[in-house]
Order: C-alpha cells, then sequence, then structure tokens
C-alpha cells in the first residue's frame, strides 16, 4: 500500500495540530489511568439575584465543569485564562503528593497571566472523596470560577453503603452583587465586606418561596429525582464567609463521607457546612411526593441581632422534584436549629462526625490502620487570631501577630532558586507579646514529624482554616482559651480526618498533622475577606535528601515572575475561539487522536 500526501483540510490541520499540541504538554500518557480537561476561564454578565452583574464562569457556566477522576489516577487540566487579570486554580483537598508545584496558590506558582493557558498535572494518590477547585487570587471566587472534584474509590476498593442510584453535586455559598472588584476595593480602603446579598445554589437564586423575601422571580435549581431511589449527594460550601446551615424538606441526610473520609454513618435533618467544607449524603427519596421539597441553605452565627430580619433574606432555596410529584412546593420553609439560648448546638454536631475506622478508602486496609492518636506530637503550634487590626493606617488581619503580604516571587521558587529574602522561616509557634506586623512568614517544618495545631478563635466571627498538601485529624474542639489540660478530652482513636477545620468563636479546635509530603504548603483562613487581609501562612516540609529525592522536579511549563521573570519565555496569547482545538482534543484520548489522523492521510 502506497500512502499519497492529502490536500491539508480542516480535518488534516485539527487533528495535525491536536496531534502537535498533544505531545507538546508537559505529562506522560497513560490510557487507562488519566483524565483530561480543557477549563476556559472566563467573564460574563448573569443576574443569578436578579441584578446584572459580572461573574466569572468556567467554561461558560457556574458552577463549571466537575472533574471526576479514580484513586491514583493521573490528572491532566489544560486552564486558558481570559480573564483581565492573573489567575491561578487551586484543588481544595487535592493533596499533591511531592508535588506542590500544582497547588495554584502564590506560594508556589506564578499567576496565568491573561490571554495564556497552563496546563496543571496531578495525581489523585491515596485519595477518594469530594473536593473542589477555585480561583485563589483577590477574592476571585466570590465571582465564581470554581467546580467540582469527585474521587471515586478503585473497583478493588468497595465504598460502605450499596451503590447509589445517582450522584449529585450541589454548591451552595453566599453571594454579593458587587464584582469582586469593588469587594476587593472595600477591603482595601478598611471597610467591611457587609451583608450578603443572598445565597447561592448552584450559582441559581432562590426559589420564589415567600414574595416579601423573594421580591423577584430568578433562575433557581432543580435536582431532578425517582421515587425510591437513593442519591449520593455532595455539597459544598464556596462561599465568602457565611456559614450555612443545609437542610432538604422532609428527608433525612445519612452523611457518609467528609472531604476524603468515609465517615461513622449517621441521620441528620440538619447540618452546620462552613465556609470550604464539603460533604456528602445518602438520600432517599421516600415521600409522597404530594408536592415537590425545599432545598435549603440558610445564613448561621449571625450575632448582630439588630440584622436578623435583613439575614433572613440570606437564604438560598432550590427545589426537590420527584418525577411524580403533584405540585409545586409552597408554604414555609424548614425550620433551621433553634440554638439561641444552647449555644453548644452546632459544635455537639460537629463533634459527632467521627471516622469510619473499619472501612476501607483509597486503600483495602481500613481507615482506622493508622494509630494517629498513639504516635508521640513533635512539636505544638498556637496559632491565634484576633478581629481585624490596623497596621501601617492599613486594616489587616492577623496569625500570632503577623499579617502575610502576598508574594512576588513563589516561595517554593524562592528555594529552587536560593534567593534570599523571599519569606521568613520565622512563624511562631504561639502569640508574642509584641505589635502586630506585616511579612511573609512561614512554619520550618520537619519531614515525618507530628504536629499539633491549636487554633484559637479570639474573634467575635466563626473561621474555617484549611491546608493544603494534607488531610489533619480534628481531635478536639471547646469553648473558650486552650490549655494543655486539653488534651485528656483529644479524641484518639476516630477522629475526622478533613482539610477544612471550623473554629468557632471564642473557642479553640485542635488539629494532628503527620508531616508526610514534602513541598510547601498553604495554610489560610477560609474565609475570602479574611484571607485577603492577610490570614495565612506557609509551611515549609522539605525534602531531606535534598532536592528531587523525595519531592517531584520542577514542571517543564513552570511559569516565572518576580525576582525570576527573565527566566519567563513568551507564549503567544491565547482566546478562546483560538483555542477551540485544544478543547476537542482534551475531549478526547489518545488513541481516537490517533485514528483520526490515520483516517484523514490514508486514501
Amino acid at each position: 500500500m502506497r500512502l499519497s500526501r492529502l490536500p491539508p483540510t480542516p480535518t488534516v490541520l485539527l487533528c495535525a495540530a491536536s496531534l502537535f499540541v498533544l505531545f507538546s504538554l508537559p505529562f506522560s500518557l497513560s490510557a487507562n489511568t488519566s483524565v483530561y480537561y480543557y477549563l476556559e476561564v472566563y467573564y460574563k454578565v448573569l443576574s443569578p439575584l436578579g441584578v446584572p452583574q459580572q461573574v466569572i464562569t468556567v467554561n461558560g457556566t457556574i458552577p463549571g465543569p466537575l472533574i471526576t477522576t479514580t484513586t491514583n489516577w493521573d490528572v491532566v487540566i489544560n486552564v486558558l485564562n481570559d480573564l483581565n487579570e492573573p489567575l491561578l486554580l487551586t484543588w481544595d483537598g487535592m493533596q499533591h503528593r511531592r508535588n506542590s508545584w500544582q497547588d495554584g496558590v502564590l506560594g508556589t506558582n506564578c499567576p496565568i497571566p491573561p490571554g495564556w493557558n497552563w496546563t496543571y498535572q496531578f495525581q489523585a494518590k491515596d485519595q477518594i472523596g469530594s473536593f473542589f477547585y477555585f480561583p485563589s487570587l483577590g477574592l476571585q471566587r466570590a465571582a465564581g470560577g470554581f467546580g467540582g472534584i469527585t474521587v471515586n474509590n478503585r473497583n478493588t476498593v468497595p465504598v460502605p453503603f450499596a451503590q447509589p442510584d445517582g450522584d449529585f453535586t450541589i454548591f451552595i455559598g453566599d453571594w454579593y452583587t458587587k464584582n469582586h472588584t469593588d469587594l476587593r476595593k472595600l477591603l482595601d480602603e478598611g471597610k467591611e465586606l457587609g451583608l450578603p446579598d443572598g445565597v447561592l445554589i448552584n450559582g441559581k437564586g432562590p426559589y420564589r418561596y415567600n414574595s416579601t423575601m423573594v421580591p423577584v422571580t430568578v433562575d433557581y435549581e432543580t435536582i431532578n429525582v425517582e421515587p425510591g431511589k437513593t442519591y449520593r449527594i455532595r455539597v459544598h460550601n464556596i462561599g465568602t464567609s457565611t456559614s450555612l446551615n443545609f437542610r432538604i424538606q422532609n428527608h433525612n441526610l445519612l452523611l457518609v463521607e467528609a472531604e476524603g473520609t468515609y465517615t461513622i454513618q449517621q441521620n441528620f435533618t440538619n447540618l452546620d457546612i462552613h465556609v470550604g467544607q464539603s460533604y456528602s449524603f445518602l438520600v432517599t427519596m421516600d415521600q409522597n411526593a404530594s408536592t415537590d421539597y425545599y432545598i435549603v441553605a440558610s445564613a448561621r452565627f449571625v450575632n448582630e441581632l439588630d440584622e436578623q430580619p435583613a439575614w433572613a433574606r440570606v437564604t438560598g432555596v432550590a427545589i426537590l422534584h420527584y418525577s411524580n410529584s403533584k405540585g409545586a412546593a409552597s408554604g414555609p420553609l424548614p425550620d433551621p436549629p433553634n440554638d439561641i439560648y444552647y449555644t453548644s448546638y452546632s459544635m455537639n454536631q460537629a463533634k459527632t462526625i467521627k471516622m469510619n475506622t473499619s472501612a476501607g478508602a483509597a486503600r483495602p486496609n481500613p481507615q482506622g490502620s493508622f494509630h494517629y492518636g498513639s504516635i508521640n506530637v513533635t512539636h505544638t503550634y498556637l496559632i491565634s487570631s484576633v478581629p481585624p487590626l490596623y497596621i501601617n493606617d492599613k486594616r489587616r488581619s492577623t496569625l500570632n501577630g503577623i499579617s502575610f503580604i502576598p508574594p512576588e516571587t513563589p516561595l517554593r521558587l524562592a528555594d529552587l532558586h536560593e534567593l534570599k529574602g523571599v519569606y521568613a522561616l520565622d512563624f511562631p509557634s504561639r502569640p508574642k507579646n509584641r505589635d502586630p506586623r506585616l511579612g511573609r512568614s512561614a512554619i520550618n517544618a520537619s519531614y515525618k514529624g507530628f504536629i499539633e495545631i491549636v487554633f484559637q478563635n479570639n474573634d467575635t466571627k466563626i473561621h474555617t482554616y484549611h491546608l493544603d498538601g494534607y488531610a489533619f485529624f480534628v481531635v478536639g474542639m471547646d469553648y473558650g482559651e486552650w490549655s494543655k489540660s486539653n488534651r485528656a478530652s483529644y479524641n484518639r482513636w476516630d477522629a475526622i480526618s478533613r482539610t477544612t477545620t471550623q473554629v468557632y468563636p471564642g473557642a479553640w479546635t485542635a488539629v494532628l498533622v503527620s508531616l508526610d509530603n514534602v513541598g510547601i504548603w498553604n495554610l489560610r483562613s477560609e474565609n475570602l475577606d479574611r484571607w485577603y487581609l492577610g490570614e495565612e501562612l506557609y509551611v515549609r516540609v522539605a525534602d531531606p535528601g535534598g532536592y528531587n529525592r523525595t519531592e517531584m522536579m520542577v514542571p517543564d511549563n513552570v511559569l516565572y515572575c518576580g525576582l525570576l521573570s527573565a527566566l519567563q519565555r513568551a507564549q503567544t496569547p491565547h482566546t478562546r475561539s483560538s483555542a477551540s482545538s485544544l478543547r476537542v482534543l482534551m475531549s478526547l484520548n489518545f488513541a481516537t487522536i490517533l485514528v483520526l489522523v490515520l483516517l484523514a492521510i490514508i486514501p
């Protein structure tokens, strides 16, 4: 057979260009253990609360595409930044084993410039569960840009419950009708963000359950189900700063997983979900479907009593619709917790969330096989937060008296290139009696160490804290000032292992962390206003054998900025229209592309 050259038809050009791009991407191919996604991040004008505003979409929607993978599979995501400002996506809950280069925060990555694209590649190593991605810079998350991540069990490791009949991802979060740039300006001027304008469920406004509370009809979310079936519902609080109580009218929520750990299964009629937290429930459609049912996310821990009527409007409402429903939902919403005189309600609820020690997860061996409670602590950090204060006439937030300044050169790159003065390994192990200051401070942690972190919230608002690269054991929480005597109350057997924990006002939360993941990892407030104002730090877990002994090498496509800007090669700016061939590529697998190329060139 003789091969002949065909004219450059659009099909040939697309396949050739796709094949060229495929081999140019910085990853190794594995036909059965990789997933590929292409994400275009750009602005749209939408009206989720009835007011037109500029939002950030991923592939044109809020939320963006669901990233679905399996334990130990590689995940390859090409991101096009079509915003007018720099962008980083971070993968909340993904641990990036030995690979903090993919973390998507300023301590590890230079931002993707406007018009540029960048490919993330990471492995879902030893993980299962429900996570999410979002833009990590400058309050962009308050405008959207987020989506879900689902990491499924391998076939060899069964889930600890019957296979559900379907799977839904629900994002809840407080929302402002101001653009994220306007919200930034408020904080830069020393002001509070103020009362949110509403709560969105999957990027949509509330069902009009009450014409006074919801004066304008807007697009709302509907979850369509079949009677008698059981669904897994994954819920993420992706909001700016408001804790939310989640409930489904007349339905029990059987909790089965929290941020990558299977839990002891228990039913809730409602559950407080704090900013940055994720849970999954099994919900059985066991009602008579006389009407549709409300799905509700309402604000919690609102201590401004004079604003209670206004906060009542800050409620997200979606609809659970049975296929045999006999009518629309009507009447009052299901009641939230009535705990005005029972301030420990939410904390006691949180304490009941525990690890299922007998279930396998990412590995066949039970989750309880790691006996964290018997390991000696190598170092303790007491990290204190207080209400915002002024440093150099600017309103800032602090941890242990230090307000973090975003770096122009990523900390990890500074280490690689032996740059001095970019940051300091001087984060104090407890608050010091000194004036607050600005800084770029990190914890100098020891690889294979086992540390205790106690978050002490001396603020008047609830906080949530997240540690990239790790899951930690939430061993205790209580009101008052933490002391060593509180260790006697720690849960040393089946504490939940998760990535984000809440700390109640005037209370403490203690976590234990096994430092088995080299890299530089971000520890931050998930409350966007406090994060923006400086409530973060980094934990450096250095490779004990030197660079590239344990940690992965710097990726070939690394971006340079700050003190290393001269190393950055130019990239031809892309647009959504010019990126269409790459989008097609990422939707195909390698074998399909080869077949298309062969069909195009062989007569």
